[in-house]
């Protein structure tokens, strides 16, 4: 599903990623581990198109980012915060979203949002939301349309116990033969518990560690 030949990328003239390639298949769930600013990060989004490297080229299902695609498709993204209306409720951030593709029906947004905890009635500002709960509407929109591809970056940062255990379980149902799932974590038992792969990022090298299951 997704190919990486020879990627590059440079910030300030630092090598944050130097020759990168790597093969990843619908079925797997690939765990990047490394430190802050290791690259994890930057190679996810390049990914979904959000950053050009300098050299090399990225793939998914035989189409070129950032050349026959800007971004790729069927894909759920959680990186950082995507852009929430801070003055919106929950129901219209979504609405918005979802508007771009014109999928879901609004039973459908109101479930997903209540998958995660929150109500879509609620007419409260995102903006006022605390950082868990915002998360958790990330994750939301990320997986509200069943995307083949599902990006996830840091996904169980600022929740609390039962919200990470939470998390975890959804990812571990969300694994099909169908679909590829991106994962950075810096806790090692999340990576432990849920990928099939890890790869390791390191002074601009990445490396694969484990072995299919």
């Amino acid at each position: 599903m997704i190919e990486i030949r020879g990627l590059c990328k440079t910030y300030s003239g630092y090598p944050v990623l130097e020759n990168v390639n790597m093969h990843l298949e619908r079925g797997q769930t690939a765990g990047f581990v490394g430190a802050n600013g290791s690259g994890k990060s930057v190679l996810l989004k390049m990914i979904c198109g959000f950053v050009r490297p300098d050299r090399g080229e990225i793939l998914v299902d035989g189409k070129r980012i950032g050349r026959d695609r800007d971004f790729p498709e069927n894909a759920g993204i959680m990186i950082e915060e995507p852009g929430f209306f801070r003055a919106y409720s929950a129901r219209q951030n979504m609405r918005l979203f979802a508007a771009h593709r014109g999928r879901l029906t609004d039973p459908q947004i109101d479930r997903a949002i209540e998958e995660v905890g929150l109500d879509p009635r609620e007419r409260k500002p995102v903006g006022r939301y605390s950082m868990g709960m915002r998360q958790r509407l990330c994750f939301a929109q990320a997986i509200m349309e069943e995307p083949e591809l599902l990006i996830l970056d840091e996904p169980f940062n600022s929740l609390d116990r039962k919200w990470a255990a939470w998390m975890r379980e959804k990812i571990r149902l969300y694994r099909s033969p169908g679909r590829l799932i991106l994962l950075t974590s810096h806790r090692q038992e999340d990576i432990d518990a849920l990928c099939t792969c890890t790869y390791r990022f390191e002074d601009g090298q990445v490396i694969k560690e484990k072995k299919e299951e």
